[in-house]
């Protein structure tokens, strides 16, 4: 009888990919159309003005294909910062980096609204099927429409590393389930890390206490109410899920009120499905819910006054036209809200080569030089249909940087490995999903800004995850970072196409 062989292997995770435009070389769709445009203006130069007219019309391709198409480890071309510079002096020269609500703000109604790409966003709150309550967030200018849920999760404490396998899997398994609902536009998880006021402890241990209990018991009890708050922290998560008022593309746009009607329906069964995933209890947030974290988010003082009313029994009573900062300031490098410094970061990077399951945990984890921290990894899910165009296409785009070329690069045979890779998977069953991540760190003190930043780009090394500093755009990011379901890519002017293309 042969034996079997009991050892448990962690399995891994990678082939992460990021699609590029076909070329000449490393170049893009669009810098190879620069050399050829540029070769033909040469050409038609050189026959009819002569020798020194046609060199400057090479040079002058020349160097603007060098501008496009040597990037830093980031992506970013020379191009690309000089705009990113250029657009923050105007805003800053127009003054839109500065925001005032509230009675002396310059908004007409004297309303603490959101900055930014939340600005018109609208809120309602509406039952589903089990009659619960849910908060419905509509961004009128893209037409979408979020419900966010709110999680417990399990964490992986004194969980075997099979229980752990299973999680990852079923949450792999969810976000590709996500490409096949109707009118599904993005999902995002926010993990959020802050202290914990003692608030809800202290609560729970004065209710649970006996009048008749010994008097050294309690003083046990409160002495531990006390003291731990100081060295503990709160962990929360929420799982956003954005739909768009159209079903189907061409169909006609719903009405708020249908878009409810149909979510409701959904919402148990979406619930019952994340807590497979290790997310423990889903339910969906309340409005009043939701309008305590943004709120939180852009005044972190503001925790404590909530929590404390929340264990008098006397919760506050917000609306969506009160969370939002009485000023803000968004710098170059940073952004400044209410009584709050924040700094922000974009993924510009997947962690290379095979990783584990516990990669991000360091990253996640709370940081005693950071007050609140929030990670919020951003997912757009594609459907069957359009996830087998994109795979083929991306298939073939490798294949053309291979033999464009005289000897194919390393980089370009494993590029086109991976390509091929995706491609049988996706033909196997498996879902495509495009994802990214911000991370943001905030502090009620100034001085302790550049901790937390060291803190995040430390952290973010052990996750082996490469971030960027969100330079010029510090308030898109940090409202990016909120449980609010934007989808950043359907707010910018220039098209998709031609940003992949570049």
């Amino acid at each position: 009888m042969a034996a079997i062989n009991t050892e448990y292997k962690e399995p891994s995770y990678g082939n992460w990919r990021v699609p590029r435009s076909a070329g000449l070389g490393s170049l893009g769709a669009i810098g190879t159309g620069i050399v050829m445009t540029g070769l033909l203006a040469g050409i038609i130069t050189f026959a009819i003005w002569g020798l020194l007219p046609g060199l400057s019309v090479l040079a002058v391709a020349g160097l603007l294909v060098l501008l496009l198409t040597v990037k830093d480890k980031h992506g970013q071309s020379i191009v690309d910062r000089f705009a990113t510079r250029m657009n923050f002096r105007l805003a800053r020269s127009a003054g839109t980096n500065l925001y005032r609500s509230g009675p002396l703000g310059v908004t007409e109604w004297g309303m603490f609204q959101l900055p930014g790409l939340a600005a018109k966003s609208r809120l309602y709150e509406f039952n589903d099927s089990y009659n619960r309550p849910f908060a419905m967030l509509h961004v009128p200018t893209t037409n979408h429409f979020t419900v966010v849920f709110s999680t417990e999760p399990d964490g992986a404490s004194l969980v075997d590393p099979e229980q752990v396998d299973a999680w990852v899997a079923n949450w792999g398994g969810w976000i590709a389930g996500l490409g096949d609902e109707a009118g599904m536009e993005a999902a995002a998880v926010t993990v959020e890390t802050a202290p914990d006021s003692g608030y809800r402890l202290r609560n729970e241990v004065e209710m649970n206490i006996h009048p008749d209990a010994p008097e050294a018991a309690k003083a046990i009890l409160r002495e531990v109410v006390r003291t731990y708050p100081e060295g503990s922290a709160t962990v929360r998560a929420w799982v956003s899920l954005t739909f768009t008022a159209a079903l189907r593309s061409g169909s006609r746009k719903r009405e708020p009120e249908e878009v409810a009607r149909d979510l409701a329906s959904r919402i148990p069964g979406l619930g019952a499905r994340l807590q497979s995933t290790g997310a423990g209890i889903a339910r969906p947030m309340s409005a009043q819910e939701l309008c305590e974290v943004v709120r939180i988010a852009y005044d972190p003082p503001a925790a404590l006054i909530i929590d404390e009313a929340h264990a008098a029994g006397s919760p506050v009573a917000l609306t969506w036209g009160e969370v939002g900062p009485s000023a803000t300031q968004a710098s170059w490098d940073d952004y400044r809200h209410d009584s709050a410094f924040s700094v922000s970061w974009t993924m510009t990077g997947a962690p290379r080569g095979s990783v584990n399951s516990s990669v991000l945990s360091r990253l996640l984890a709370p940081h005693g030089d950071i007050d609140r921290k929030r990670v919020s990894l951003l997912y757009r899910p594609m459907d069957s249909a359009r996830a087998a165009a994109v795979v083929e296409r991306d298939q073939n785009n490798a294949n053309v940087r291979i033999t464009s070329g005289g000897r194919p690069s390393a980089r370009a045979l494993v590029d086109a490995r991976s390509a091929a890779q995706t491609a049988q998977e996706e033909a196997q069953g498996a879902g495509l999903v495009n994802f990214g991540m911000v991370v943001t760190a905030t502090v009620t003190d100034p001085a302790r800004l550049p901790d937390a930043v060291a803190a995040v780009e430390q952290t973010s090394g052990t996750a082996r995850v490469l971030l960027r500093r969100a330079y010029g755009s510090q308030d898109t990011a940090f409202a990016a970072s909120l449980p609010l379901g934007l989808v950043l890519p359907k707010h910018i002017l220039l098209p998709t196409e031609i940003r992949e293309a570049l």
